[in-house]
C-alpha cells in the first residue's frame, strides 16, 4: 500500500502560500512606501503573483483597493506617510525663503545704487574729458 503523503503535500502547500502572501505584501508595502500607483497590475507584477491570486486574497484586496482609491482621488500617486512634509517643516523652509528673498532684495537695492554711482561717474567723465566726447555705437562696416 502506498505511503500517505497527504500532510506533507498540505504542509508545502502552506508554506508555499505563506511565501506568495508574504512576497505580495512585501510588494504592496514597497510600491506604497515609493509613492508608486498601487494597482492590482503593479502589486502583481512585482511580486511574482497573479491578479486572481491576488483578487482571491480578501485583506490584501481591501489593501490594494484603499491605496487604489487614494491614487485615483488625487489623480497621481500620493506621497508615502512617511515623505511627507510637517508643518513644522513647512514653516520652516518658508522662514529660510523669506530671509533669502529679504536678502537678495538687499543686495538688488545695493547693486542699483552701486550701478547709479557707476553711471554718474562715467557721465561726468564724458563731460569733463572732450577726448571721450565721441559716440561709443560703433557704425556699420
Amino acid at each position: 500500500m502506498p505511503a500517505d503523503n497527504a500532510p506533507h503535500l498540505i504542509a508545502a502547500a502552506r508554506r508555499r502560500h505563506e511565501l506568495t502572501r508574504s512576497k505580495a505584501v512585501q510588494a504592496l508595502r514597497e510600491l506604497e512606501r515609493e509613492g508608486t500607483a498601487v494597482t492590482f497590475e503593479s502589486v502583481a507584477k512585482a511580486a511574482g503573483v497573479s491578479r486572481s491570486w491576488l483578487y482571491s486574497q480578501p485583506d490584501l484586496r481591501a489593501d490594494i483597493q484603499r491605496l487604489r482609491e487614494r491614487t485615483r482621488s488625487t489623480g497621481r500617486p500620493t506621497v508615502p506617510p512617511v515623505q511627507q512634509a510637517t508643518d513644522a517643516s513647512l514653516r520652516q523652509r518658508l522662514e529660510e525663503a523669506t530671509a533669502r528673498i529679504r536678502e537678495l532684495r538687499q543686495e538688488n537695492e545695493r547693486l542699483r545704487r552701486e550701478l547709479a554711482a557707476a553711471l554718474g561717474e562715467q557721465r561726468a567723465q564724458r563731460r569733463t574729458d572732450p577726448q571721450r566726447r565721441g559716440s561709443a555705437t560703433i557704425g556699420p562696416c
